[in-house]
């Protein structure tokens, strides 16, 4: 039996159509590629006799369960997910899918997009909406001032702009 692990908070129902996109060939790649070729890796090693000590057999066991487990989390979620494709009535504003150009107090800027948190990937600069940062950002307008509470400690940004364009 494994350790408890309290439920998380749930995240956010938003998602962008390319992070939809990406979701379902993730689950296209599990379920029609990888799982297909773990199985018959799985039979073959299961031909092999003794499975108490035949890794093939056990490791292969435990890939497919990783798999299964994933793919009854992608189709869950893919059922509740909302997709957001069109840019919001007021341009201006940041909202979900804006991509936002923050400048800090040294004069760096930095530019993000809040995505939901399915997709969210700080190195190609996608910021989740549920993160500290992403719900400062939200509503707010080129020249406001966004202040970030970090547990590094206050952090001030300016917004430069706001576009809904990629």
């Amino acid at each position: 039996m494994g350790r408890y692990r309290p439920p998380r908070r749930r995240g956010s129902k938003y998602i962008t159509p390319e992070g939809e996109t990406a979701l379902r060939q993730e689950l296209h790649q599990l379920w029609k590629v990888e799982r297909p070729q773990v199985t018959h890796a799985v039979h073959e090693a299961a031909k092999n006799g003794d499975r108490s000590e035949n890794g093939d057999y056990i490791y292969g066991k435990r890939r497919l369960r990783e798999i299964d487990s994933r793919v009854r989390f992608l189709n869950k979620r893919l059922d509740e997910l909302e997709v957001v494709s069109r840019a919001p009535d007021d341009p201006g504003k940041i909202r979900f899918g804006a991509w936002v150009t923050l400048e800090d107090e040294a004069g760096e800027e930095k530019r993000w997009r809040i995505v939901g948190p399915d997709e969210f990937d700080l190195g190609a600069g996608k910021l989740s909406m549920d993160s500290p940062m992403a719900r400062s950002m939200l509503g707010k307008g080129v020249d406001d001032e966004v202040v970030v509470h970090s547990p590094s400690g206050e952090q001030t940004y300016y917004v430069t702009d706001v576009n809904y364009a990629d």
